[in-house]
């Protein structure tokens, strides 16, 4: 019989004592116990870095809550300081909160998997996530006398290395057993309904195969076959086309992107967050029940947005999916922003400023063989020029197009682009975008809920979906909307071109505080779009927003890597390296490289460098600094009018974030760094 604990042959077993504690008092917090437990394995050999492995499992954590109903909690990341999957294991005493909707938790376990780690170490940990649904094993859990009694039952739910492939292996596996019948179970709905569910989760290891057992044992108690194809990180497990056809209704439980989505095309829909799947499974599948039942119900093809029709899924709100919606154009956006903006400051680098009057006439007239006036480097400028320029034009058509498609999927691509090309056309720019582009969207939304013929349903998405909300978000924009939203575009510009003095300044502190106080979030992205959208050489007020937006964006990687260079005895070990990392990130304009240190003390860290950023914005502002390139950072120097200026305000921004974040950890110094690793890190001075 082989050790059901170990991963493949050749690796070490996935849980021993050193990694088990019971009955413990770890801390009074669930970063205590995460440290606790990551130090355990780092005391191991399992992991290279305790404080990387901690600061990995929390980034997790600050995604969405481990606790589990139950008194459960599973903690678990993906970090290149863990050498081998493994397990550690907490039986708390007092317990502690993990964000479980009924209570804190006193069974934790630590699941922790390498980076690269290969599909059976995967499936390793994702069996015993599975298991976490089963009372009798978590009963047994709360009885274990000794750690060997843990090790023991983690086994018996570990299965042997040899792989599962297919769809049929996965759904022969051996369920969990049913949970008794209570007052509260649903009654069986039918025998005859199969539904057919996909479940994925960010990280891929626990939420996704726990959910995909809850929804199956949900479907045993209500009398429904439940198929359920997990796409995590020991692999995908696809449903065959004809399990996918004979099913009555999909469930999409799911915190990223389903795969493969037009599989289910036609199929009434419920969706949520993958933790509502864990939580509420029964409920779950009622109202799949409910839906196969009701010809009216959203369908996957016009229910890419299911929170609309799911309000009370309870992870997938309006609030929070609008953010992701707006987000989505934003992000698919950047790319045409970064390409085509760094190609024209490439091309005024070579061809000069002036090359913006005459670039589309020497790509016209002009080769390498016949050179323009200025010889090479003026042709060579205003093809880059115009290269840049060209990708720049797909900038609100891409937002629009972008934000259609997080609402309706691939069918609102097209009614999307076009909006936004329309905006553009009648001159409403970003705004245009934005509302185009969510019109465009629910346009798409909505045509693909009016009831067609069966035979009629695979010309929906590819042809009748995106002609009629092509249609109806062209009309809107060209008849109704068009002027106003240019007339605000309009008068947003002049107003901009009308500050001076104090006005100046405070919009810089303004778009200061906004590029750094989410770093990279959508208070971060709706500033940068702003600065991106309203570029324009020919403008001076755009090109010092421009400056102040990017310079003000540079400063909290900066920052953070100056404040844990000159006193690095106020961080953690992983915290110093993401330090030095900081300064080519923040030198690049890479607002992110300081959301390490956020996630980890964001009370201290985001005002602080909120402050850095005010300070920046405000000096670039006031001395009529200047930047025509939206990217790049301090290597498209070139682009900058006024360098010396834009390098002071960084350097002062830079310093004055410092020296805030400094003093307020120096003043109350995190819990975590009160230890030795702390005290073998002497001050700089």
């Amino acid at each position: 019989m082989p050790d059901l604990a170990s991963g493949p042959a050749s690796g070490p077993a996935i849980i021993d004592d050193g990694l088990i504690a019971l009955d413990a008092d770890l801390g009074a917090d669930k970063e205590s116990v995460i440290a606790a437990l990551a130090a355990r394995l780092a005391d191991a050999g399992r992991a290279t870095d305790a404080a990387a492995l901690t600061a990995a499992a929390l980034d997790r954590e600050a995604k969405s809550a481990t606790g589990l109903p139950g008194g459960i909690a599973i903690p678990h990341c993906r970090a290149d300081a863990v050498v081998t999957a493994s397990l550690g294991f907490a039986r708390l005493s007092p317990k502690v909160d993990f964000g479980a909707p009924d209570g804190p938790a006193d069974l934790v376990f630590l699941i922790a998997a390498p980076e690269g780690g290969g599909a059976e170490h995967m499936k390793l940990l994702s069996s015993l996530a599975r298991a976490l649904v089963r009372p009798d094993f978590v009963g047994s859990l709360r009885e274990a006398a000794t750690a060997a009694d843990v090790i023991a039952l983690v086994e018996g739910v570990l299965p042997k290395p040899a792989p599962t492939t297919t769809a049929a292996a996965d759904a022969a596996a051996e369920p969990a057993p049913p949970v008794p019948v209570t007052e509260s179970t649903p009654a069986p709905a039918t025998a005859e309904r199969t539904i057919v569910a996909v479940t994925a989760c960010p990280t891929g290891i626990a939420h996704t195969y726990m959910a995909a057992d809850a929804l199956k044992a949900a479907g045993e108690r209500a009398g429904v076959t439940v198929r359920v194809e997990t796409q995590g990180s020991s692999g995908s497990t696809p449903l065959p086309a004809s399990v996918i056809a004979g099913a009555d209704a999909v469930i999409f439980a799911t915190d990223v992107g389903v795969k493969n989505r037009e599989r289910f095309a036609g199929k009434p829909v419920i969706a949520s967050g993958v933790k509502r799947a864990i939580n509420e499974p029964d409920v779950m599948v009622a109202e799949a029940v409910r839906a196969a039942k009701d010809p009216s119900a959203s369908t996957v093809d016009a229910a890419a947005a299911a929170a609309a029709d799911e309000p009370s899924s309870g992870e997938v709100g309006w609030g929070i999916r609008l953010r992701q919606i707006l987000l989505t154009g934003v992000s698919y956006m950047i790319p045409f922003v970064a390409a085509g903006g760094l190609l024209i400051a490439l091309g005024f680098l070579l061809g000069g400023y002036e090359i913006t009057d005459s670039a589309a006439d020497i790509v016209v007239n002009n080769s390498l063989a016949d050179l323009p006036a200025g010889g090479l480097p003026t042709y060579l400028g205003a093809v880059l020029f115009q290269l840049g320029s060209l990708a720049f034009s797909f900038l609100v058509p891409a937002l629009a197009g972008y934000i259609a498609f997080a609402i309706a999927d691939r069918p609102g691509l097209a009614p999307g682009f076009t909006a936004g090309a329309v905006a553009v056309f009648v001159g409403a720019g970003f705004i245009g975008g934005l509302v185009g582009g969510i019109i465009a969207g629910f346009a798409a939304l909505w045509v693909g809920r009016i009831p067609v013929p069966v035979w009629a349903r695979g010309l929906m998405p590819v042809v009748i979906i995106p002609l009629f909300a092509t249609l109806a978000v062209g009309a809107l924009m060209f008849l109704v909307l068009g002027k106003p939203l240019a007339a605000i575009t309009s008068g947003l510009t002049n107003w901009l071109n009308g500050l001076s003095g104090t006005s100046v300044v405070i919009l810089g502190v303004i778009l200061g505080l906004m590029m750094c106080f989410d770093l990279g979030g959508p208070v971060n992205k709706a500033a940068y779009a702003f600065a991106v959208a309203g570029l324009d050489v020919s403008n001076n007020a755009s090109l010092q927003i421009m400056a102040a937006v990017m310079a003000a964006g540079m400063v909290p990687p900066l920052a953070m890597a100056l404040s844990s260079t000159l006193r690095p005895g106020i961080y953690s070990t992983a915290e110093r390296e993401n330090g030095k990392a900081a300064w080519l990130l923040g030198a690049s304009f890479i607002s992110e490289g300081a959301i390490p240190f956020a996630a980890a003390d964001p009370l201290r860290v985001i005002p602080s460098m909120m402050a850095g950023g005010a300070v920046t914005g405000a000096i670039v502002m006031a001395t009529g600094t200047t930047l025509s390139a939206p990217h790049g950072g301090i290597f498209v120097f070139f682009a900058i009018g006024n360098l010396l200026w834009f390098l002071v305000a960084l350097a002062a921004g830079t310093v004055v974030g410092a020296l805030c974040v400094t003093l307020a950890k120096e003043v109350h110094r995190p819990a975590h760094l009160r230890s030795s690793d702390t005290a073998a890190q002497p001050a700089v001075a």
